[in-house]
């Protein structure tokens, strides 16, 4: 038999210590598909079954206890071992973050800071997934949006972030009314964390029997939105792009704060890296003066109204 790759041992070994794909998965920054591609791959491999699949996750097969306890010990002495040739490099920081909030937040503003300190490298890593810091050691820190709780990790609070109604000029140009009420004329937008009901319960007005479309990405929400398709209930810090260049306006002053805000999160290992300690200090305060400007609520665009008719057109009306 030919040498047997590292990757589908790490899954395995992953899979069955979370006894769970999906959290597997996440915990490796893979899909579920992926990984169980990896498992099935090994087991047609070993021509043994590894794991049995039930409604409450996956537990390890006979064989497959047998091979976990032959591998897991070798494998995870192997990572130890590896760990101090990833030396750190004061002078290199590596951040994990959104592409959202990459392209929407961080990026225009970074310019300031290498400005500012042009001994240092910045290298963004943008995903949708959660680095594991225990696994890829290369990742100094993060930027992320949630509810500030993560274990093991020291979390900072730089923003909060505000939800508002937004919608592209020419929708409201066809429609017209910015009140609570006036929403009935829109088409709506309804993204996966639902918060078109909470509007309404705070400020008035009631939901659509229906939605025109249901879209379970935030960015892919503001650009349905900026197209014209209907009304998105948006995050005001990922669209701001597109309000600031004339492609969405914000329909009410009247808006809802996040349950979750944006925060600076670092593993103990980096809590004495010199970047990481100049890049917060530069964070903590881009962040201040950006929550100063946020907590000023948005002005609601006005409705456009028709124009009166010119003294040429009343003549020709005979009055």
């Amino acid at each position: 038999m030919s040498r047997l790759p590292l990757q589908p041992i790490q899954g395995f070994l992953t899979a069955a210590r979370a006894g769970n794909l999906s959290r597997a998965a996440e915990s490796l920054n893979l899909t579920v598909s992926a990984l169980s591609h990896q498992i099935r791959a090994l087991e047609e491999r070993l021509r043994q079954r590894l794991f049995e699949r039930g409604p409450r996750g996956i537990r390890l097969t006979a064989d497959g206890q047998r091979l976990f306890d032959a591998v897991a010990a070798p494998f995870d002495a192997l990572e130890r071992a590896l760990r101090p040739c990833c030396s750190r490099r004061d002078e290199v920081l590596s951040l994990s973050l959104l592409p959202s909030m990459a392209s929407s937040w961080l990026v225009p503003r970074l310019p300031g800071f290498l400005a500012a300190h042009p001994q240092l490298e910045i290298n963004l890593q943008s995903s949708i997934s959660l680095v594991d810091f225990e696994r890829d050691l290369a990742v100094d820190a993060a930027i992320r949006y949630g509810p500030g709780r993560w274990p093991g990790l020291t979390a900072t609070h730089l923003f909060d972030d505000w939800i508002a109604p937004l919608a592209s000029p020419k929708l409201v140009a066809e429609h017209g009314g910015n009140k609570p009420q006036d929403l009935s004329r829109y088409p709506l937008l309804e993204d996966d964390a639902g918060r078109w009901p909470d509007w309404f319960a705070r400020f008035g007005g009631s939901a659509p029997r229906r939605f025109v479309a249901r879209l379970d990405d935030a960015e892919t929400l503001h650009r349905a939105a900026a197209a014209g398709m209907g009304v998105a209930m948006g995050r005001m810090t990922l669209a701001k792009p597109l309000i600031d260049a004339g492609l969405l306006v914000v329909l009410s002053p009247q808006r809802l704060k996040s349950d979750y805000a944006h925060y600076l999160v670092h593993p103990a290992r980096s809590d004495d890296h010199a970047g990481l300690a100049a890049f917060r200090a530069w964070l903590l305060e881009e962040a201040r003066r950006y929550g100063a400007a946020m907590d000023e609520p948005a002005p609601a665009v006005s409705p456009r109204r028709p124009a009166p008719p010119s003294r040429r057109a009343r003549s020709a009306g005979g009055k």
